[in-house]
């Protein structure tokens, strides 16, 4: 039972039935602007939905609160793939606001989470603001572009003019290029390694939102017979007065080697009657950043993206590696989780890590927020030390462990959910 805090009213918090799911989705699009969805997304999120690590909260026969969590797999530091709950589908209707709805579902999904053993919960924020309190830091950022394609050339690695690219239907290629994002999946830390039902999401195309672009198009790269890579687009057409002024909308692109990469980058940037690609959710390393002949036509823009929460901070901790050797004692802070708070001595290397329980002196004094932010090594405990969010106890240690956290590669999120 959840409690309205100024008026002691009980709303009725319980795990989802499935044959309440159309209600419960009905709320969840209205606390989103109530704009519906089409037959085919409905239908999907449906089959998607995991009912039983789904929770409502009712008023009476009024469904006021959603929440849900997807079983995922999160590759951490070192590529372990390691048991993530996905929160998703979280609301609360606008009559129930500071109410307490929010907060006594994000206590049970914790408690729940805890229950089925998964050490981590993650999230994506339609507001950033909310999160914090329950102990999720910002732990992967990613960057959206637009490329000026009429003045920006790219300069590819050899190998590139052997990469053979063409056309195919989305729904027609849709195992090799699983196969494609499979392969990569272990190879970048914040990466999800999808369960059966998932790859359905790439090739959703609602005419609805395509604001005048094309349906979705593929291409598939491939060498020696192999596919090596692919790209999902749209193509927007544009004109104006001195010729055309098309948009190449990119939804999804992989490709296994520099080759690959560099060939599927140049023909989405040649595209014919075209001037701009478009290019949302990219990771912040992506080699295409250093091909192109002029970066400040790409105008480059960073945004947060995937949110991470400790659940389990000695079973997290140790899931990971750690690029440098570390020892070091955390004081952490978890108000929310508070079987997290207290001491933690972490020991580890690139070879693995054991993280226990300890009374000997701290290091570092954080909150679980922190190391939630520092968890995938895209956000450096050093960091947040200069912003004061990490008190340093012993000299030396904060740089330790920054060197430690961090990843070689920037973590990423390749899809919502």
């Amino acid at each position: 039972m959840g409690t309205d805090s100024a008026t002691g009213a009980k709303t009725d918090l319980r795990v989802l039935r499935q044959d309440e799911w159309n209600t419960f989705y009905d709320h969840l699009i209205r606390a989103f602007g109530g704009v519906p969805e089409s037959a085919e997304e409905r239908e999907l999120w449906n089959s998607l939905t995991e009912t039983d690590r789904s929770i409502a909260a009712w008023d009476g026969d009024q469904c006021v609160g959603t929440a849900g969590a997807f079983t995922f797999r999160l590759t951490v530091p070192g590529g372990a793939s390691v048991p993530a709950a996905g929160v998703t589908m979280v609301s609360v209707a606008a009559t129930h606001r500071r109410r307490g709805v929010l907060t006594s579902m994000m206590r049970r999904q914790l408690d729940d989470v805890r229950s089925w053993g998964e050490p981590l919960a993650v999230l994506t924020a339609s507001e950033p603001e909310i999160y914090g309190r329950f102990g999720y830091g910002v732990a992967t950022f990613h960057a959206n572009v637009e490329i000026d394609t009429n003045r920006v050339r790219l300069s590819v690695p050899p190998g590139t003019d052997d990469v053979r690219l063409r056309y195919a239907a989305p729904a027609d290629v849709l195992d090799v290029c699983e196969a494609v994002y499979a392969r990569e999946v272990s190879l970048r830390p914040g990466m999800l390694a999808r369960r059966p039902g998932w790859e359905r999401a790439g090739l959703l195309d609602p005419e609805s939102e395509r604001e005048g672009a094309s349906p979705l198009q593929c291409v598939v790269a491939e060498r020696d017979g192999e596919v090596v890579g692919y790209a999902r687009f749209h193509v927007k057409p544009g004109w104006h007065i001195t010729g055309p002024k098309g948009t190449v909308q990119l939804r999804d692109a992989f490709g296994v080697d520099p080759a690959a990469h560099a060939a599927l980058w140049r023909f989405l940037c040649d595209i014919d009657l075209t001037s701009t690609l478009s290019a949302r959710g990219r990771p912040l390393d992506e080699a295409w950043q250093y091909m192109v002949s002029d970066i400040r036509r790409c105008s480059l823009q960073v945004r947060d993206s995937l949110h991470v929460r400790l659940v389990d901070v000695g079973a997290a901790l140790e899931a990971r590696t750690y690029q440098a050797p570390v020892d070091v004692v955390f004081e952490v802070e978890d108000a929310f989780c508070p079987w997290n708070a207290g001491r933690w001595r972490l020991t580890g290397d690139a070879k693995g890590a054991s993280c226990a329980r300890t009374e000997d002196a701290a290091d570092l004094a954080l909150s679980v927020r922190e190391l939630g932010a520092a968890y995938l090594g895209g956000v450096t405990l050093g960091a947040l030390g200069a912003a004061g969010r990490v008190r340093e106890l012993r000299d030396g240690a904060l740089t330790e462990a920054s060197v430690a956290f961090a990843s070689t590669v920037a973590p990423w999120l390749p899809h919502g959910f």
